[in-house]
């Protein structure tokens, strides 16, 4: 049996004023009651408060200063990762738009590590890619397959930039890829998408493979945009 442990106080107590948050009790920019206040709303020593309120602020969802009240963040203006990944698991995460908009932002940026990863080690890429005409027709194991091809385009890019966005964000990409790749449609697409670079990664063509990535990723969007919205 796979025993799940039971949460610690500290992640209980952050699930609790992230739901309050999220639910509009605690909203943007409001602040916090005192610590003995909200120790005993939540049910929680202050210890353990200090905790969770001190991972919240990390995350992005607090803004902590000595001598002033907790504000709660406009986490849609200020949020960083650790908010998106909270929002994708939240009910708006399951709007069809929250996916629209991962595809524009990746619409923005593969087209440059992509073209940058083929131009620094085309041969690797080539031979990551070597396993694509195989993958099995399912939602899980494209969206595997997927994020870790991207992932590897931005390790081999120059810019390190991509990387640092991209790590941390593996459990987000997953969930967002296997409600995209659950249409057959999608899954179709991404495969012709990978048979195309891999021609380009053994031409070592560059400058093709951003051209082919902005035009699939561009198609990519409006396909979900289709899909999910017929």
């Amino acid at each position: 049996m796979d025993w799940q442990p039971a949460p610690k106080p500290a992640e209980l107590a952050e699930s609790r004023l992230l739901e309050a948050i999220l639910s509009g009790y605690f909203p943007p920019n409001s602040t916090l009651p005192g610590e003995r206040e909200l120790a005993e709303q939540i049910g929680v020593t202050r210890p353990t408060l200090r905790e969770a309120l001190q991972r919240l602020a990390r995350d992005g969802w607090l803004d902590i200063q000595h001598g002033k009240p907790t504000r709660v963040r406009d986490y849609r203006q200020e949020g960083g990762l650790g908010v998106l990944a909270v929002l994708a698991r939240a009910p708006q995460g399951e709007s069809p738009d929250f996916v629209a908009h991962l595809l524009e932002v990746r619409l923005l940026l593969a087209p440059a590590y992509t073209r940058q990863a083929l131009e620094a080690d085309a041969a690797a890429m080539a031979a990551a890619l070597q396993e694509y005409p195989s993958l099995p027709d399912e939602p899980a194991a494209f969206a595997r397959a997927d994020w870790d091809l991207h992932l590897l385009l931005t390790r081999r890019a120059a810019n390190p930039i991509f990387r640092f966005l991209f790590n941390g964000f593996t459990d987000l990409a997953l969930r967002m890829g296997e409600r995209y790749f659950a249409y057959p449609e999608c899954r179709a697409h991404s495969r012709r998408f990978y048979e195309d670079l891999l021609a380009c990664a053994r031409a070592g063509a560059a400058f093709d493979a951003e051209v082919l990535t902005r035009r699939v990723m561009e198609e990519s969007l409006a396909l979900w945009q289709e899909k999910s919205r017929g």
